[in-house]
């Protein structure tokens, strides 16, 4: 039996208090494959990775993720779903400012479900080239460490959908490109499909898959 697409949505819209803000056809990601999403302000990206994590529920069409559709879950199952399946790098990186480094990456493991992988977490931090702030809390961490730590997170439970939202955009040239590229070679080694929306134009030509999303007609 073929492997279930990592994602696939059919007819997804969305609108608050009836202003469409969120139109898309289709979009199927096959397991690893990795696609870049180019939208300018405005015309959903943020909405539509929120849809897809199960963070909101779209007002049409069908998302699934490994072949589950979200929406035939209930809030409480469709968190531990999330907390398993998929890793989000948010714009705003959302680090916990009480816990540790090594207890952020824990506290994503318990959401998933699972118990807490000390070793699993260390080894990714390690990977990361973050071995030894794993005792640190996120305010004495440089925007670039707090990006990995955020990309580990993300990638602790070995998901099967990363999402990222404006990874680059606060980033100058240099760390911009050496943040793409910690993220995709990340991806690629958990075997994750990753989805990356921005506005950025400097990521233009770095993906074999490049969409755009411009808005509601």
């Amino acid at each position: 039996m073929p492997e279930a697409p990592a994602l696939r949505i059919q007819g997804l819209r969305h609108a608050y208090a009836g202003q469409p803000v969120l139109a898309l056809d289709s979009l199927h990601l096959a397991p690893g494959e990795q696609c870049l999403l180019l939208g300018p302000s405005g015309s959903g990206k943020t909405t539509l990775l929120h849809a897809i994590a199960g963070l909101l529920r779209p007002t049409a069409g069908e998302i699934q993720v490994r072949g589950q559709d979200l929406a035939a879950l209930g809030s409480a199952a469709r968190d531990r779903f999330r907390g398993r399946h998929i890793g989000i790098v948010f714009q705003r990186l959302h680090l916990l400012p009480a816990l540790t480094v090594l207890d952020n990456l824990r506290l994503a493991q318990r959401l998933g479900g699972r118990p807490a992988d000390t070793t699993a977490a260390l080894g990714l931090l390690d990977a990361l080239g973050l071995a030894g702030l794993a005792a640190r809390k996120p305010a004495a961490l440089s925007t670039g460490q707090a990006q990995r730590v955020a990309i580990a997170r993300a990638l602790v439970q070995r998901p099967a959908l990363l999402l990222a939202d404006e990874p680059t955009s606060s980033l100058d040239d240099a760390n911009a490109q050496r943040g793409l590229r910690l993220l995709r070679s990340q991806a690629q080694a958990a075997g994750a499909a990753l989805l990356l929306v921005s506005h950025d134009a400097r990521l233009r030509g770095q993906f074999d898959r490049e969409l755009r999303l411009d808005g509601p007609a």
